[in-house]
């Protein structure tokens, strides 16, 4: 009976800080967006996007108002996104999505990150021509119809359409287009009324790196190590 009380509180710390970590992400994006394009998000398709992120972590709705009041503040910091680029081992693509008010601290902590973990951060455009910069949005199936939804998306810079599962493993319909048609397809879904469960825009790979049991687990703790700095926002990577 210890053990598993042991392994499910173990289970429970570990939700706690994942989610904790989510929160920290989005108030930075909520940060960055009221900056850019201020605190209303009827003019802020931006903010707009935040929120749907915020509601799909449960993100309580009093920190969401709490890091837009926070945004708009004198002593707010001002965070510079930066993208860092690199190898895990067995040759696997790292991609580094970071929100930072000290470049100096970000830039020796996520090398130490690649050093400690077998891999080494590269220079810029090292990496990034092995991935596509993509918007992907997440939607619930019910009542949409896949073709129907696909040919009427097209016009709006639709690419890719298909089936996916969220982290409860319940099932989702996942929309991709090309970065720069991220506000229109935002736009289009807005107007048919389609609220999707998250908007983001991602790195997805164009070629994967194919890794046995053993090589995967020495990538993913590189990565685990990563997404735990409170400077990351997102890792993305081409391991098969």
């Amino acid at each position: 009976m210890g053990r598993i009380f042991e392994v499910r509180k173990a289970t429970m710390f570990a939700r706690w800080d994942r989610m904790a970590k989510q929160f920290t992400r989005i108030g930075k994006e909520i940060a960055i967006a009221v900056k850019a394009g201020g605190p209303d998000p009827a003019t802020n398709p931006a903010l707009r996007r935040c929120f749907q992120n915020a509601k799909a972590v449960n993100m309580p709705k009093d920190r969401v108002e709490a890091a837009i009041k926070r945004a708009q503040g004198k002593e707010m910091e001002n965070y510079d996104e930066i993208l860092y680029e690199g190898y895990a081992p067995h040759g696997v693509a790292i991609l580094v999505e970071t929100a930072t008010d000290n470049h100096v601290r970000t830039v020796a902590n996520v090398k130490s990150h690649f050093n400690k973990g077998g891999g080494a951060l590269g220079n810029s455009g090292s990496v990034a021509f092995q991935f596509k910069k993509m918007g992907v949005f997440k939607l619930k199936p019910e009542g949409l119809n896949a073709e129907d939804l696909e040919l009427e998306l097209i016009d709006f810079g639709l690419e890719e359409l298909g089936e996916g599962t969220g982290e409860n493993d319940e099932n989702l319909l996942i929309v991709r287009s090309a970065f720069t048609d991220f506000g229109n397809m935002q736009k289009a879904l807005e107007d048919k009324g389609i609220t999707p469960i998250s908007a983001e825009l991602e790195w997805i790979p164009t070629v994967t790196v194919p890794v046995n049991d053993e090589q995967a687990a020495d990538v993913s703790k590189l990565i685990e190590k990563l997404e735990q700095d409170d400077d990351v926002q997102k890792v993305f990577h081409n391991m098969g």
